[in-house]
């Protein structure tokens, strides 16, 4: 037998950025299990065992080393499917980054076990309650005696080949968590439940005198037991025994019952206590669903336009174009409830888990247990239970944030992008750095899908895409319920601040509409896009500005936590009332956040209830559901908040939307800076005026004559858009031609600035000067101790190779970080950048 067909082998990609794939030898043992998209636990490197995914099978020895056997087959099934192989390829390719670091990004860690990982046993478990293997119970003894032990050091202890499958078994049984270090920890929702005791069963004559006995001798036990006897149903069906009752359910609805009753029959082994592990995401009673809401007349008709150009049209991509308060999560329940009747799977995209509190609570009451849920605020391990309920078929219809792209569908028809504008759904750190949008679009074609963009103020690309026939365009002109857009004045700051009119940070416009609204006892909304107190601190004696000892950057002040933080890497250190160079003690604060924002509303507003949302604010798991529950219920009167306010909430008693400072956004150095304004404004001034109350909107700025600020005020979006695709067509920007962005870093700042102008140089020589722009000094050019330089390319959509470009760049960063000077260079890729 030939030499290169006798063995199977494995090309796997490791989980770590890595430009290649890697052969492993397939085992006999494992060759039947072993399949495209399975993990397998292979070593790498001297010491290091890590999880890695199958890519291909095949017969063909690696030529230039001998292949290391794979060392364990974790999956029966594929975790990864063979769509999902294929789009995390073309990821990979497309976004310029390593097979391995589109892997990293895809898998919830509770899928990865790698040297790193951490493994404790889950709180509360009774590991005597359960039967293990002597190999099992060796193992559970190691990690019994820290509270949790690095896989590494488990390793070194146990010496075990099938060490990663015994662990698989302990994680699927519900016995130990695996999970990374800096994640937050999960504790799985588990329950304590009892059943009766074998012996007692199908024998009634034994179960009466039972009865009769503890009716007698302990007649709280016997109570218990008939309660147990009636919640089970066990004398009209025995089998339900298996599952039990609830524990707590058998003293906590009836005072009659105490807990000691139950344990006592525990004790005498007439109850047998047991644990099961139940899931994260309560069931919906299927008999409580609500039908799908019904549509006006002009949702109806852009329902059937949508219909028409997936279907008629054959277009595979639509933008639903919808001012705000149209209605367009109505459409979209109708087309989702469409495709799911056909039997197929549905991904309804969301920019931000801002956004999906409130529609979840409304999907889930049509849709039930079907909807999945799947974002960053989940752990680890719940990411892992939607993950493997969509493979299942558990969740046939998921809402997420731009990471649900990577989730395991094999049968998708419809894909919603929701807000397709959003800036969040483009990853900046770290790679693959891919832009959701883009990525459902690949997604959509692998699996022949429709999908469906959904915006009140479109991308210019995707609407300029629309307007040229790539996309079929569906306008939706008219709020749902008859309710009218909210008028939108424009409040003069630099004229207020010359004739002394300002209440703290407050037009007289903006503070005399606050104070109409409490009366009315409806509810405000006041929108400013920077957090913390303010920006910086200054002192008026000799200038002294505190900044981030890793980034050049101003320190934020932050008065409630007495503390300096950068937003860049997070360092914080605590806020002294003296200047920290010459010891004045005249050290102000120049700016306005959030949090001045809130203590001016207090000082202006004394018997209102103020609250604030911001990144501060919502850092806890359920901290953002319950500002919105309180807001909601009227807790609140004035809410104030960064960009989180803007995504897409509806309170019916919000009737007046302020902007503090509409400046900062329209004059960000960006080319996209007017268009982002324009979105931002519209979005936060959807907030107000829903069903029968007509919202009033107060932008407050500088430059009240901008014509940006016009277009929100007058809702011309055409106007914007003819105006900006002008200046775009003009300096050659996006949607006219494509960008990748290059940013060289490095610890000292004259090699980067050198390796910089090498790159650019390189890059010129086949590209040409007027495709590179740069290298510039970014606005901020040290972040965590890296001195920064940006390149930005232009490639133009018709005639030039897309492919070549990208290979030609990366040649030219390949040969850059090989010279001897740049060894610790780093060259970040960015295409399509946000």
């Amino acid at each position: 037998m030939n030499k290169h067909t006798q063995h199977l082998y494995a090309d796997v990609i490791i989980p770590l950025p890595l430009p290649q794939l890697y052969t492993y030898q397939v085992p006999e043992e494992h060759a039947r299990n072993v399949q495209a998209g399975c993990r397998v636990v292979v070593s790498f490197g001297k010491q290091k065992t890590i999880t890695a995914i199958v890519q291909r099978l095949h017969h063909q020895a690696p030529e230039h080393y001998r292949a290391k056997p794979i060392l364990e087959v974790l999956d029966d099934t594929p975790t990864l499917n063979d769509l999902q192989l294929s789009l995390f390829a073309w990821m990979a390719d497309y976004y310029m980054c390593t097979p391995g670091e589109v892997i990293q990004a895809a898998l919830p860690s509770a899928l990865k076990i790698n040297t790193q990982s951490f493994i404790s046993l889950v709180p509360g478990i009774d590991i005597e309650a359960h039967t293990l293997s002597e190999e099992e119970r060796r193992i559970v003894a190691l990690i019994q005696k820290h509270e949790a032990l690095q896989y590494e050091e488990l390793s070194r202890k146990v010496r075990n080949s099938r060490l990663y499958g015994l662990l698989k078994q302990l994680q699927d049984r519900g016995l130990i968590d695996i999970f990374e270090k800096t994640k937050e920890r999960y504790t799985p929702k588990r329950q304590r439940k009892v059943r009766l005791a074998a012996q007692w069963l199908h024998d009634k004559n034994a179960l009466n005198e039972l009865l009769s006995s503890l009716e007698k001798q302990a007649p709280q036990q016997w109570y218990a037991l008939l309660k147990y006897i009636e919640a089970s149903g066990i004398l009209r069906d025995w089998t339900r025994n298996e599952s039990g009752v609830e524990k707590k359910s058998l003293y906590a609805t009836d005072a009659r019952i105490k807990e000691a009753a139950i344990q006592a029959l525990i004790k005498k082994g007439i109850f047998e206590e047991f644990e099961v592990e139940v899931s994260r995401f309560a069931a919906v009673d299927a008999d409580k669903l609500l039908p799908p809401p019904t549509l006006s007349p002009a949702q109806e008709k852009a329902l059937q336009q949508i219909v028409k150009a997936f279907f008629e049209e054959k277009k595979d991509i639509a933008l639903l174009h919808g001012v705000t308060g149209s209605g367009k999560t109505e459409i979209y329940i109708h087309l989702i409830q469409q495709a799911l009747e056909s039997g197929s799977q549905v991904l309804y995209l969301l920019p931000e888990i801002a956004l999906t509190t409130q529609i979840v609570q409304r999907l889930r009451k049509i849709f039930g247990d079907k909807m999945g849920v799947y974002h960053s605020r989940f752990s680890d391990n719940e990411r892992a239970e939607v993950w493997r309920g969509v493979q299942s078929g558990r969740f046939s219809f998921v809402v997420g944030v731009r990471s649900a792209v990577f989730l395991p569908f094999d049968n998708l028809s419809l894909i919603i992008v929701d807000e397709e504008h959003e800036a969040s759904y483009k990853q900046h750190e770290p790679a693959p750095r891919y832009h959701a949008r883009d990525v459902a679009m690949m997604l959509g074609k692998l699996h022949y899908a429709k999908v469906l963009l959904g915006s009140a103020t479109p991308a210019l690309e995707t609407y300029y895409h629309a307007q040229q026939g790539r996309y079929g365009y569906i306008a939706l002109q008219e709020r749902y319920g008859n309710a009218q857009l909210p008028q939108v004045h424009i409040s003069d700051l630099r004229t207020a601040q010359k004739k002394n009119r300002l209440q703290y940070s407050f037009t007289p416009e903006l503070y005399e509409a606050i104070r109409k609204r409490l009366e009315a006892q409806e509810q405000v909304i006041l929108f400013q896009n920077r957090r913390g107190y303010s920006p910086y601190l200054y002192c008026e004696d000799c200038g002294w500005i505190p900044k981030c000892r890793f980034c050049n950057v101003s320190l934020t002040y932050h008065m409630h936590e007495r503390a300096l933080r950068c937003h860049y890497c997070g360092h914080h250190q605590g806020a002294k009332g003296t200047c920290q160079a010459c010891g004045s003690t005249r050290v102000r604060n120049v700016g306005i956040g959030t949090e001045k924002i809130e203590d001016e509303l207090k000082l202006l507003f004394p018997e209102a209830r103020v609250a604030r949302m911001d990144l501060d604010t919502t850092r806890g798991k359920e901290a953002y559901q319950k500002l919105i529950d309180r807001f909601e219920a009227h807790d609140i009167d004035i809410l104030v908040g960064t960009q989180m306010l803007t995504k897409g909430l509806d309170f019916e008693k919000v009737t007046l939307v302020g902007v503090i400072d509409a400046d900062q956004l329209l004059y960000f150095p960006d080319f996209r800076a007017h268009e982002r304004a324009y979105q931002l404004l519209t979005q936060v001034s959807g907030r107000a005026g829903r069903k029968d109350s007509k919202g009033e909107v107060i932008i407050q700025s500088r430059h009240p004559e901008h014509p940006v600020l016009l277009d929100v005020q007058q809702q011309t979006y055409e106007q914007l858009v003819t105006r900006e695709l002008q200046e775009r067509q003009k300096y050659n920007y996006p949607p006219f031609v494509r960008l990748i962005g290059l940013q060289v870093k490095h610890s000292k700042e004259e090699v980067a600035h050198a390796a910089a102008h090498d790159l650019v140089e390189q890059l010129q020589k086949q590209l040409g000067k007027a495709r590179i722009l740069g290298p510039d000094i970014p606005l901020v050019d040290r972040v965590k101790n890296y001195y920064l330089r940006n390149i930005l390319v232009k490639i133009e959509r018709q005639g030039i190779h897309l492919g070549s470009v990208k290979k030609y760049i990366a040649h030219c960063i390949q040969q850059l970080t090989l010279q001897k000077d740049y060894r610790r260079l780093l060259v970040v890729v960015d295409v399509d950048p946000a």
